[in-house]
């Protein structure tokens, strides 16, 4: 056990520090400071209102392959996650970027979350710097799209197995629809109909514009979708994750307008 301060209060590593009723900014702010002073072998525990994946990355990508990072409740409003420092490691310090994602360290399916939902949180002027093994072009297409004008990409190094890029924050923006947070996953199959459809319906109303939630079914559920298209006020995005025979997953997100 060890000792932190947060805001002159002490604090012991067997506590669990609730960081919901931070802006998510401060959040981030305050975990990486407690990964950062984290001696080997010691862990804390913290609650988000989302999965907290991104944070995971910006671990890695700041303090290298040494962070033990396990679930102990998911989903809904109250994600707990143990944090432990493996080994020690040299943080990287930086003096004209904000961040760093080593997109090298994640899965190519997740790198879209974790960098809007990071990007979203950045101050108007601050510098992100992506580091990926290929040039991340779907990535820069959404910028584009979603925030011409409000940004820049510049290639720092741009060869056939690694692109380093600056993103600079031009002007304060949210998530867009394509950067969402899955703040909800949950398994219909041993649930009769009529709850299941209760189910899928609470976890609509129960996210956010730039929120989304993941299902699992033992079919295609494309008769909720149809019924959501004809009957949903808000706007609505449907992927599907894994398409059959017996298991089904599918990603609904509330866009934005």
């Amino acid at each position: 056990m060890y000792n932190y301060k947060i805001m002159n209060t002490e604090i012991n590593s067997n506590e669990v520090l609730d960081v919901r009723t931070l802006v998510p900014i401060k959040r981030h702010e305050l975990l990486i400071k407690l990964f950062k002073d984290l001696p080997v072998d010691e862990s804390f525990i913290f609650i988000n209102d989302h999965d907290p994946i991104p944070l995971y990355y910006e671990f890695r990508s700041l303090y290298g392959d040494v962070v033990g990072w396990e679930y102990l409740n998911r989903g809904g409003r109250e994600w707990k996650v143990k944090v432990t420092r493996t080994e020690a490691s040299q943080g990287r310090e930086f003096t004209e970027i904000s961040t760093l994602l080593d997109l090298r360290k994640a899965e190519k399916k997740e790198w879209k979350q974790i960098v809007f939902h990071r990007y979203g949180m950045m101050e108007e002027g601050t510098i992100m710097e992506l580091i990926a093994n290929e040039d991340p072009v779907e990535i820069h297409g959404i910028f584009i799209m979603k925030f011409e004008g409000k940004h820049s990409w510049i290639y720092k190094k741009k060869d056939s197995d690694e692109c380093v890029i600056h993103i600079t924050k031009k002007a304060k923006t949210g998530l867009g629809d394509d950067g969402f947070s899955v703040v909800n996953e949950f398994d219909i199959r041993p649930y009769p109909p009529m709850e299941r459809h209760e189910m899928f319906y609470k976890a609509f109303a129960d996210i956010q514009p730039g929120e989304a939630f993941e299902f699992v079914n033992d079919h295609d559920p494309k008769p909720l979708y149809y019924q959501m298209e004809a009957e949903s006020k808000e706007p609505f995005r449907w992927e599907y994750l894994e398409k059959g025979p017996d298991i089904w997953k599918v990603r609904v997100i509330k866009t934005k307008e």
